[in-house]
């Protein structure tokens, strides 16, 4: 490495950069903004702004300038010395709020971000880099919006707040408000509609995005002249794909990624990990694209990296490097070398300037901790910290009010062909349902075919209704998959203010009732005539409303199950946990009367129970004749009507528009809890 000790000279380093940072970073930045200047405008212009200006028509109006003055972000972990269980502390949260002298609890305060100071610049790209658990992506959360910043060491609880003061926008306290309408964040994981093609995905987002006063087609030039600028044209019609369905290349889609985030222009982009799980020449176009962007569009983009190589770092224009959550160094890659030779290190040629700064850090830390003789003593990232984290001295974010682009009736417009297209496209959920319910619709016809009209008849025909309601509140599981998909996309459209969580479940149940009525339909046409049921014209229709019903039931409870749930796996537990309790108690088992009065309330709210007692109403409520018939006809007289059925079974009295006004309010109930559940997560997640 070099003749000087690293943790030595990695001091030397750090403390030099500190102090030269305030006095020097600002100047260089003007040198390298000087440098670029030089290059003919015709010649970087040219290659980009032929695919931009078709849709802008001009250069942009107003430009944004970030600046960070002495930013903190702190966690503080709360520990319980008590040695009561975990589930303890959350009764004793609001006590301990209000008596901090109890010795049972102890707050120990971690310093994410440390007195960080930058500035990002118009038509530059400012790379934040660090080692793992430097404060990277926490810098990002914070500039975006995300969380907010912290009091310093020194700062006291009544001060003002530090949120606006840290950080500037153009010389003006930040306004997250609006800065959230004027930049874009691409997270570092991609979240895409696997089966949607890449036109397709932009598009979407484009209607979404931009105002609807702006026509369709200057909509359509957009997305066709960002795809020439994102350098996809050539997979234009091809699908994103997935791990289980092909599609384009990992950077492709990370271009996808870019292009749905910066569909509305946005002055300002943030960038977490773009080139993360991208190999040398994807990574190298995606920074290449980026660094097209800022120059050619006069935009703000802020990045954060790990180990470029040298090729991107020449794309760069200024490093902000960052370690155990403090600025090492912020200016150009070549102040950078200066500043680590000048600290006494030598550094190989094979290896680039910002790699080996890095990897000196690590040494150093490596070395303080073994000097410290505690390993684990390392500052801690924040999505690692598992335990309850309450920061006292940092404010809560304030409620966002985002102007929508659209309104409501156009979003719900847009997403149900987004989510129709999805349905159709998903062979395990629309080929293979349809399939199912026509073959099983003709296999339990064929099973209880011409159910005769006697006392067995009545006993077989129960069973069928019973097995029916299994059958289709069961089925409908498999939409869970494509629901838990579509949230992880929902959280991050919504939190970006792209369209309303209720727009959102409205669509989702526009588009599945029509699909689920041909499900329906399949299932009744077959069943109904070869089991021998109720012959009336009224009767059949009856019954594939009820069926139609059930299905819609059980998509909406599904729906609020995967609000709720993290993965598959939950929510299939709870699902089918919850549908054998409500078949249990639904009065097929154990009558009514016989249920313990304690229990009685899972009676009223299962999805079994309305469901069935219309279809035995449905049966045998006809007007006398031959066929409603299920005894011995003495004197010209039958011994046991269909009337005579409901009396045995309590439901004489009862209405079948009863229980399908009841289902109704059922699935209307389930999509409303989902839509909550939703805009609460949103919420949060906003927040």
């Amino acid at each position: 490495m070099g003749d000087a000790n690293p943790h030595t000279a990695a001091a030397a380093a750090a403390a030099t950069a500190t102090a030269a940072t305030n006095e020097n970073a600002v100047d260089d930045v003007h040198k390298i903004s000087r440098l670029s200047s030089v290059v003919p405008n015709g010649v970087i212009i040219k290659a980009s702004q032929v695919a931009m200006d078709s849709p802008y028509k001009s250069p942009r109006l107003r430009t944004y300038e970030i600046e960070v003055r002495n930013l903190y972000y702190k966690i503080i972990k709360r520990t319980d010395r008590s040695g009561c269980f975990p589930g303890a502390r959350f009764f004793q949260r609001h006590h301990h709020h209000h008596h901090h002298h109890r010795r049972h609890h102890h707050h120990q305060a971690r310093y994410i971000l440390r007195n960080v100071s930058c500035v990002a610049r118009p038509g530059e790209i400012l790379a934040v880099a660090g080692p793992s658990g430097a404060g990277k992506s926490t810098l990002l959360e914070v500039l975006a919006g995300r969380i907010h910043p912290s009091h310093g060491p020194s700062s006291s609880v009544s001060t003002v707040s530090p949120k606006n003061s840290s950080i500037l926008v153009n010389n003006q306290p930040i306004d997250f408000e609006h800065f959230r309408r004027v930049s874009g964040y691409v997270m570092q994981h991609d979240a895409l509609f696997p089966l949607l093609t890449v036109h397709e995905t932009l598009l979407f987002s484009a209607q979404l995005r931009l105002p609807s006063s702006l026509p369709k087609a200057e909509k359509a030039a957009r997305v066709e002249a960002l795809m020439g600028e994102l350098g996809l044209l050539h997979v234009a019609g091809s699908r994103i794909g997935s791990e289980n369905v092909r599609g384009v290349s990992g950077g492709e889609r990370r271009r996808v990624s870019i292009g749905v985030d910066v569909i509305h222009d946005p002055a300002v982009l943030l960038l977490d990990e773009p080139t993360s799980g991208l190999d040398s020449a994807g990574a190298l176009q995606v920074i290449g694209m980026l660094n097209n962007m800022a120059e050619s569009h006069g935009r703000t983009i802020i990045l954060s990296i790990h180990q470029p190589g040298f090729r991107i770092l020449q794309l760069i224009h200024n490093i902000l490097l960052l370690a155990n959550g403090a600025v090492i160094h912020h200016g150009s890659i070549g102040l950078l070398a200066t500043r680590l030779q000048e600290a006494g290190h030598r550094i190989p040629q094979q290896v680039n300037v910002l790699e080996y700064a890095i990897d000196t850090i690590d040494l150093a830390a490596a070395a303080a901790a073994a000097a410290a003789g505690d390993g684990g003593d390392v500052e801690m990232a924040l999505d690692e910290v598992t335990s309850e984290v309450s920061d006292v001295n940092s404010p809560g974010p304030e409620e966002m009010h985002l102007d929508y682009a659209n309104s409501r009736f156009q979003e719900i417009m847009v997403l149900s062909n987004r989510f129709s297209k999805n349905i159709i496209r998903t062979r395990q959920l629309f080929a293979a349902r349809t399939l199912q319910a026509a073959v099983a619709g003709l296999g339990l016809g064929s099973i209880f075919l011409r159910l005769s009209h006697n006392k067995g008849g009545i006993q077989e025909r129960y069973g069928f209704f019973a097995f029916t309601l299994t059958f289709l509140l069961s089925s409908t599981t498999e939409a869970l998959p494509l629901y838990l998909q579509e949230k992880q996309i929902l959280m991050r459209e919504t939190s970006r203010g792209a369209y309303r969580v209720s727009s959102y479940v409205i669509s989702n149940t526009l588009v599945f009732l029509p699909f689920l009525l041909v499900c329906s339909l399949l299932y009744s046409a077959p069943t109904y005539w070869l089991v021998g049921l109720n012959p009336c014209i009224s009767s059949y229709l009856f019954f594939v409303l009820v069926v139609w019903l059930i299905v819609v039931m059980a998509n909406s409870f599904v729906a609020f199950f995967s609000a709720l749930v993290p993965n598959f796996i939950m929510g299939y537990s709870l699902i089918s946990g919850s549908i054998g309790a409500f078949f249990l108690f639904s009065g097929y088992f154990i009558a009514k009367d016989s249920i313990p009065e304690y229990w009685i309330f899972m009676h009223y709210i299962s999805l079994f129970k309305y469901p069935l007692d219309a279809l035995l109403i449905n049966e045998y409520s006809s007007p006398p004749n031959k066929s409603s018939c299920y005894g011995e006809v003495v004197a010209g007289k039958c011994t046991l009507s269909g009337r005579d059925v409901l009396v045995q079974a309590a439901l004489e009295n009862d209405s079948k528009w009863l229980d399908v006004g009841v289902m109704i309010g059922f699935a209307i109930a389930y999509r409303c809890l989902c839509c909550l559940v939703l805009g609460l997560k949103t919420r949060q997640k906003k927040q």
